[in-house]
This record gives C-alpha cells, structure tokens and sequence, in this order.
C-alpha cells in the first residue's frame, strides 16, 4: 500500500495542505474497454446505424434517442445527468482515442495505458507515480502518501512506482484491525525496526491512517447530492471526502468495471446502458459535491481500447481500437468534441472492423499534467518516455 523509505513529517504537510490547495486530477479508468461508438454516438454519421442493426442508438428526437451535443455527436440517454456539464462548457470529449499499440488484450492494452508505455512491457512504474516523483523535488510534501490516492482493493497499476501511495476501498476502512492495544503495538514494532527505510515509511502509513480516521467521520455530502450506491458511486464519495478534508489530495483513482459487452450489449436499453447510468449519476454527483472546488479539479475518463465499429452475431461488440475519452473540470474547454475524428465508412475503419486512433491517449495525458497539473514541458520525456506529446487544447 505505500511505497517505503521517506521521513515521517505528513501531518505538517497535512496542515500546509489546508491553506494551499492544490490541483486535482480524478482519474476514472472504465476497465473492459467501453462501447465509445454508444457511449458518444457519431448519429451524424450514416454507416454507424448499418453496422448496428439492432443495438444503434437512435437519432436525438427520436425515443430512447442520443442526447445532441453538437449536430453530429449524441449523449447515450443514460447518460442525461452529464448534460449540464456540456451545457456550462465544463466537459470535453475526444473521440477517435487510444493507443497505438495494435494488442486486442485486455491486461496488455490496460497495463500499456497505465504505463502510458504502449508495447513496452517492461516499464515499472505508473504514469500517475511518474507525475508523484517528477513534482517531488525540493518539497515538503515530497513524501507525503496522501498526494495519490486509489480507492481500490489494490493498488493500480498506474499508481505503482516510487512516490508513495495509497490504496484502500474506503477512508474509514483504512485501519489496524484489531483493538487499540493491538495497533498501539503493531506500530511500536515498526518504530523500532532497524531498517530505516520500513520504519519511516510505516510512521508515514500510521499517520495517513489517523489523519484519514480525524478527517472522516460521519461524511455527507453537498445537499442534494446523492451518489449511486454502487462501488463505483461509492468509490466517488470516499473521492470527495478526501478531496474536501484538504490532507493535501493531488492524484485520486476510481475505476468501473464490467464494460466487456460481447454478447446482447443493448442500446438505449441493456446491459450498457445500466453501466453508462451508474458512470454518469456517478461523475454528476462528484461534481455537484466538490462545488467550487472543481475549479481546480479534472475529471478524466479512460478505457483500454474500444469496441468494433459493427455488431456481432450475439449483439454484442468484440475489441476494436479507437474511443472516447471525457474531461470535466473547471479550466476544461467545454461543450466541444475534441479530436479528428476518422469516420466509420469501410476505407476509413481500421482493418475494416473498427474506429481508427486519430489521437494518441498520452496526448490527453500530457495535456492534463501540463496544462492543469502545471507540470513543465522539460518534465515530459520523464513522465511519458519514448513518446513526444502533442497539444491539443483541451486545457
């Protein structure tokens, strides 16, 4: 759960924290490769609906119809809660993203995007930790645990690396088991453990846990605010919580899974659309609870590839290629579907079965850490090696 070897001086930081909120990046990683084509529907364009007989979103107006954005691209109708983000500019789409790795698997094509590393499988280290250690030089809060944060049962890949971490399913949750006496001399034997390096990276995991345990407490939400109750919604709240405690937050992870939708997907209707639902009244409710603070915040969504441009025999998709990528934020250059996008007819589809990559997701990436995280341009090659980003202006 924490990376081990920095000295223990967190709740000083914690305090600092406080009076110099930072900027924050949410990210959201939709594990098993989204449906982009349905979650932001190309109805402008006439092969979408020959390629989906049966599971094509239909045209705005229609029932169960797309939700316009701009005249060619749609909402999903489950999709509804994010519609006031477009409408104040504060969402952003860019379609026709992903890697340019050609890989169909799930764990390869995950691990390439969290390394930000595609067909490179020895990278060690997260993009998100790369970021942790490339802003750590020269301050105080260079070992604090608390700047990234995973609310998952383990840590993510992005996460691994260097900089400290943490990862736990819930803030109240993050604690010794046992009696007080039990953590009381569980933490005595790490004091005292001659391996410098364990002893003060346990301090800084025992302090997180008390700072965490003092600023939680019986949280609740904005009024109004209502998150699903799913783990995903769920995972957004502890997010929130975090955020709104000010223990210096900088990086927070959350992921929904379940987006492998080969057999009978639905349209506006299915199997997609009961996870687009939980996504969207997800991100709306976070919004609607950080507040002002989003001014500082993004919200950026991810997935591993997308899906095939057609239908297969069981109305479902198989893996494709290109997809949907969203940012929500304060500093977002909104209501506007970023990205060239490259058309579904059969000389514009990869291989003839899928939406083709026009933008590289490092690109999105590279944007938030600079543009929003403030990261310098000379930071780059350390944070996303081999790979030279492009602006997009996005940010």
């Amino acid at each position: 759960m924490l990376s081990l070897g920095f000295s223990p001086s967190f709740l000083s930081r914690a305090a600092e924290a406080a009076t110099a909120r930072k900027k924050l990046l949410v990210a959201i990683f939709q594990r098993g490769a989204v449906d982009g084509l349905n979650m932001v529907v190309p109805y402008g364009e006439a092969e979408y609906y020959r390629l989906r007989p049966n599971i094509a979103i239909a045209r705005p107006g229609s029932e169960d119809g797309a939700l316009d954005l701009d005249g060619f691209f749609g909402l999903h109708p489950r999709m509804a809660p994010l519609l006031p983000l477009w409408a104040n500019s504060s969402l952003a789409i860019v379609h026709g993203c992903g890697s340019p790795d050609r890989t169909r698997s799930h764990f390869d094509a995950q691990d390439y995007m969290e390394t930000a590393t595609p067909g490179v499988k020895s990278t060690r280290d997260g993009w998100l930790n790369r970021y942790l250690q490339a802003t750590s030089a020269g301050q105080q809060s260079a070992t604090d645990p608390l700047r990234g944060v995973a609310l998952a049962k383990q840590m993510p890949r992005s996460l691994r690396g260097r900089a400290p971490a943490l990862a736990f399913a819930s803030a109240g949750a993050f604690d010794v088991r046992g009696d007080m006496a039990s953590a009381r001399a569980l933490e005595q034997a790490y004091d005292s453990a001659s391996d410098a390096r364990l002893r003060d990276g346990a301090r800084d995991a025992f302090e997180a846990m008390r700072t965490l345990q003092s600023a939680g407490g019986d949280y609740r939400p904005a009024a109004g605010v209502d998150y699903p109750r799913s783990p995903f919604g769920q995972a957004l709240r502890e997010v929130a919580r975090i955020a709104k405690a000010d223990v210096g937050l900088e990086i927070a992870f959350a992921e929904s899974t379940n987006w492998d939708h080969h057999v009978n997907e639905g349209g506006a209707q299915g199997q997609l659309a009961q996870r687009l639902d939980d996504l969207a009244r997800g991100i709306a409710a976070l919004t609607a609870d950080l507040g002002d603070r989003m001014a500082d915040t993004v919200v950026l969504t991810m997935s591993e590839f997308g899906r095939t441009a057609n239908e297969n025999g069981n109305r479902g998709t198989d893996h494709g290629h290109g997809n949907a990528m969203m940012l929500i934020g304060g500093g977002v250059k909104g209501r506007t579907v970023h990205g060239r996008w490259p058309g579904l007819t059969a000389g514009e589809r990869r291989d003839d079965l899928e939406l083709a990559v026009t933008t590289d997701f490092r690109d999105v990436f590279g944007e938030v850490v600079t543009r929003h995280l403030g990261v310098p341009a000379t930071a780059l090659p350390g944070i996303f090696p081999g790979h030279t980003t492009k602006g997009l202006a996005i940010l």
